[in-house]
């Protein structure tokens, strides 16, 4: 009799345990951005949706701050091997492994937020396959960061006025375009930033207005000039043989998930680069007005530096999407 109990019991664990694992699929998550940053915030609440739209079918746990310990330039990698089923990762952060998508932060290339959507929009069908292809994945949705603007001491109205700036940088990029442009680069990390501006070791920043905020600039700095160097974007990726072995009906509801989250993500980050603007505004940076001749002379100037990726180090998709775009915003380089 001890033993037929103890097999029911056996039994009925069996089942539980089973039907639990059944019932419910497992993704591990991951951001290497700040739980407050809204790249985190956005596969937070991703995971939310489709865990209540597949009825508890899939849950993805998201890991923020990098919990994880993997970094920004791995993560194709991760996600290829499977260390992770889905993650956040910053395109132009990857493209030492996938060159395609360093075109995502060529300088001057976009103006506002506009042209950054419609430049994603073209290059996005190219990504998809390069990911697919290549890395055994697959693109759910991307978001874009604000764009980087120049925080000054003093008013920076043409290209003249930029001419011995001592600035920070935060990649190559950003440092030809200072050189380019007369001034100094500093490749600082940023938890030096604030002492460097305090003490004159430098005197302007490149960076976005989430960070002027989270830096609180305006007690160190005066102006803000909108020039857009560069607009990085962002992607959330889920490996393929994960994404495969779902049920078709949750295969749809991650893709169309995913076109949701994708279009409140480029609104949403739209006007929150304005409210942090807005917020540097109220207390005491200046916005600068930005006429179209000093962008022109920008990307003029700037020109050699786009060219010389394009024509040597791009691939050949990198540059049919850079023609493409041109055509579509009018503009010749």
């Amino acid at each position: 009799m001890k033993k037929l109990f103890f097999a029911a019991v056996v039994l009925s664990l069996v089942l539980v345990l089973g039907a639990g694992a059944i019932a419910k699929t497992q993704w591990i998550g991951n951001s290497v951005w700040p739980p407050n940053n809204h790249h985190s915030i956005g596969l937070n609440e991703f995971a939310a949706k489709v865990l209540e739209r597949t009825k508890g079918e899939l849950e993805i746990k998201v890991n923020v701050g990098g919990a994880l310990g993997f970094k920004g330039p791995e993560l194709l990698r991760v996600v290829r091997d499977g260390l992770v089923q889905i993650s956040d990762m910053l395109c132009s952060g990857v493209a030492g492994d996938e060159p395609i998508f360093n075109i995502t932060t060529l300088p001057f290339l976009v103006r506002g937020f506009k042209e950054a959507r419609l430049l994603n929009e073209i290059a996005k069908p190219y990504y998809e396959k390069a990911v697919e292809t290549k890395w055994n994945q697959k693109i759910i949705y991307t978001a874009p960061w604000p764009a980087a603007g120049l925080w000054t001491k003093k008013p920076i109205k043409g290209v003249a006025d930029m001419k011995g700036l001592k600035t920070r940088t935060y990649d190559k990029n950003g440092a030809l375009v200072v050189k380019a442009t007369g001034g100094t680069p500093y490749p600082l990390p940023f938890s030096e930033v604030y002492s460097a501006l305090a003490t004159g070791l430098i005197d302007s920043v490149i960076t976005s207005t989430p960070t002027a905020v989270d830096a609180k600039f305006w007690e160190v700095l005066k102006y803000f000039a909108r020039i857009d160097i560069t607009q990085a974007v962002d992607m959330v990726n889920v490996n393929l043989k994960a994404f495969n072995a779902l049920s078709p009906e949750v295969q749809k509801v991650l893709v169309e998930t995913g076109k949701e989250m994708e279009n409140y993500m480029w609104e949403w980050v739209e006007k929150l680069d304005m409210e942090m603007e807005k917020k540097c505004n109220d207390n005491g940076i200046e916005s600068l007005p930005i006429s179209n001749e000093f962008l022109d002379e920008l990307a003029k100037i700037t020109r050699d530096i786009r060219k010389e990726w394009i024509e040597k180090e791009a691939p050949p998709e990198a540059k049919e999407i850079y023609t493409k775009f041109l055509e579509k915003v009018g503009r010749k380089d």
